[in-house]
């Protein structure tokens, strides 16, 4: 190899240090300790022979060297990432992270109908609600919630808004009448915790005991589902549950949340079987019941729109 050649391994470190500001969150993203990115630093600097971060006492900047090569760093690992995603995108399927409810009740039983109109296209779900980095994880594209105008990342592309109404088991709901205390405990999931606290402030209602809260939003409808209390839900959840008479809505199609769904897409140019699939994701959003029944900014919004999972 090439003299002139340094190990990628500390090229990506000090890059990690670029891009996160400091060296606790470069070795949080490479899942090492700090000492051993704050050795590759040093390693990289000898090789360099010059100064590339200075360090104090409770801070570190880059120097002038440093910034220079930080900015030709991610230009460098973009083109790497781009040319990865070509190659790979010849034989393998489109590799999508989502969280559990939304790819379960969702994303999934609509893929059917993707791979009818596009055979040649093979989609793969994960599902995590951790930080996303597509291009560490060989992910194409990802879907995560922020708020409805501030996108999560430069190449997001905004999905459906996320609406919360509640719903119960119809044996529970008998006699309940509007305006009074939900039927039952009320439940929810640990990754949208404030949304209980946002229907009762756009109900008028004092918010009560505090919920029961699951892992996810899918455990916390099968509670429901079984009697033990109020979900609090997006409505498209649990459509067809509603339809089966399995469940009763409570509040008609609900109220926005504050956040939305949003496609997170690589930066730059991206491969047409991404580019296909996010238009058909596009549309199949537009089409959901009650997406586009009127403008967002008509549309009354509750809470504070801080980012939150589904």
């Amino acid at each position: 190899m090439p003299r002139s050649v340094l190990p990628l391994e500390s090229l990506w470190v000090f890059h990690l240090i670029a891009e996160t500001g400091s060296i606790t969150g470069a070795a949080a993203a490479m899942k090492v300790t700090q000492p051993a990115v704050s050795r590759r630093v040093r390693e990289l600097e000898a090789e360099l022979g010059c100064a590339l971060v200075r360090r104090s006492s409770n801070a570190l900047r880059l120097t002038e060297a440093g910034e220079r090569f930080a900015r030709d760093l991610r230009d460098g690992f973009a083109t790497l990432e781009a040319a990865t995603r070509t190659v790979r995108a010849q034989d393998a399927p489109l590799r999508i992270r989502a969280y559990t409810t939304w790819a379960l009740r969702w994303l999934i039983p609509r893929l059917p109908a993707f791979a009818k109109e596009h055979p040649g296209i093979e989609v793969e779900v994960s599902t995590s609600i951790s930080p996303i980095d597509l291009a560490r994880e060989g992910l194409d594209a990802a879907i995560r919630t922020a708020p409805i105008n501030n996108p999560p990342a430069p190449a997001a592309r905004r999905l459906q808004p996320v609406r919360i109404a509640p719903f119960a088991a119809p044996a529970l709901a008998k006699g309940w009448k509007r305006g009074a205390a939900l039927p039952g405990r009320l439940l929810g999931s640990t990754v949208r915790a404030d949304d209980w606290r946002l229907w009762h402030q756009h109900a008028g209602m004092a918010a009560g005991a505090a919920p029961l809260l699951f892992e996810s939003t899918t455990l916390a409808i099968q509670a429901a589902l079984e009697g033990l209390g109020t979900v609090i839900c997006p409505p498209v959840f649990v459509q067809e549950e509603v339809r089966a008479g399995r469940l009763k809505a409570l509040a008609g199609e609900g109220v926005l949340a504050g956040d939305c769904y949003w496609l997170i897409l690589p930066q730059g140019r991206i491969v047409p079987a991404l580019q296909i699939f996010a238009e058909w994701l596009s549309r199949e959003a537009i089409v959901e019941p009650g997406a586009a029944s009127a403008p967002l900014r008509q549309r009354k919004t509750v809470g504070s729109g801080r980012r939150r999972a589904g």
